[in-house]
């Protein structure tokens, strides 16, 4: 990259997400206009991309596993506040919105991700390489979460309707934090050869060879990479109302509303987790899309079993049928192109099919 461009690319990646997130200030509680919502969408699509190059330079900084982790808690944490300002006040309206953005994160992640990134990563050596130990554990961690907050809940009889009781809610909060705290020391202290991506013969990374950022530079782009996701979620939060106007108007099931939400939110760790896959770091990109659904469930069911001390509707977790199956299918896929260590394009091809019918079916269930 020259000079230049990089000067360009530092510029814009510093105003993008301070533009941003003075946009958010200035429209929050407003009635918006057109327009502003519009100018509000490009101000989100510059701070995800500013997202993206931050949470490189950090990675770059550290090493993996740690920043795709840095990236995949930054946008949970975020995105957990999200939702319970979203659920606070909202009453039976919002009684399933922890359970559809949860679910939706999970299909992104685990199919979308993973799957985009097998094939970017099986076009361009035709086999996608990765670590099956690592990746094999953190699947295995998604899939007992997954089955523990949004399965039980329709099959536990305590409490009437796909809910947990109390006493079950708080069980699956500390069960679900203790089992992401257990995967992170995994990840990053007794096993962090397991999640580094796997080399090739004579084949070196861009990284391997590039001058590491400084101390001062990493402290800036962890900064702005907050600025920059909370600028993400909070225009997200900002344009749902026209997102949801549409969705009423179009006749959708409700549950659309989740998963758009979850697509805006989540595209950092898609741009990342594809850009990781272009320079053969498959398993980088498999970090992101797995930490992020651990994440997303292991920091969410906590924070909103805890607020719901103070929510004033139900707490709907459990999943339909519909959804259940989708899950199951997921899992069972998921393993089977975990364990060789090895993917080519048609398990990429796989995952993204099973996406697509996920979000075929959240608009035509």
């Amino acid at each position: 990259m020259s000079s230049s461009t990089a000067s360009l690319t530092r510029q814009w990646t510093t105003w993008g997400p301070v533009v941003a997130a003075l946009v958010l200030v200035a429209a929050w509680g407003r009635d918006l206009p057109g327009f502003a919502v519009g100018f509000i969408a490009l101000c989100l699509i510059a701070a995800v991309l500013a997202a993206v190059h931050h949470a490189e330079v950090i990675a770059h900084r550290v090493g993996e596993p740690y920043g795709s982790l840095v990236l995949a808690v930054a946008v949970t944490v975020i995105e957990v506040g999200l939702i319970v300002s979203l659920m606070v006040g909202g009453g039976e309206k919002t009684s399933t919105y922890a359970r559809d953005t949860v679910f939706a994160a999970v299909m992104i992640t685990c199919n979308g991700i993973v799957g985009l990134s097998l094939l970017v990563g099986a076009l361009r050596n035709r086999v996608a390489v990765f670590n099956a130990e690592g990746s094999g554990g953190a699947l295995a961690t998604v899939c007992t979460l997954a089955t523990m907050t949004l399965v039980l809940p329709t099959f536990t009889t305590s409490h009437p309707g796909p809910e947990f009781s109390s006493a079950q809610l708080a069980f699956a909060a500390v069960a679900s934090l203790c089992l992401y705290g257990v995967f992170v020391g995994v990840q990053t202290v007794r096993h962090r050869d397991y999640f580094l991506p796997v080399p090739r013969p004579g084949q070196e990374s861009e990284d391997e060879h590039a001058d590491p950022p400084t101390r001062r530079d990493a402290w800036t782009s962890l900064g702005l990479l907050v600025v920059a996701l909370v600028a993400v979620v909070g225009n997200a939060k900002l344009i749902s109302p026209t997102i949801e106007d549409g969705v009423q108007s179009a006749g959708l099931p409700k549950a659309v509303v989740g998963v758009v939400i979850a697509l805006m939110v989540l595209l950092p760790e898609t741009l990342a987790a594809v850009r990781a896959a272009r320079r053969d770091r498959v398993q980088t990109s498999l970090n992101l899309a797995y930490g992020s659904a651990i994440a997303s469930i292991g920091l969410t069911i906590p924070a909103i079993a805890l607020a719901s001390i103070w929510l004033s509707g139900p707490l709907v977790l459990g999943l339909g049928p519909l959804h259940m199956v989708l899950l199951v299918l997921t899992g069972v896929v998921s393993a089977l192109t975990v364990v060789p260590g090895r993917a080519t394009l048609l398990q990429g091809g796989v995952h993204l099919a099973i996406f697509a019918a996920f979000v075929f079916l959240s608009f035509s269930p």
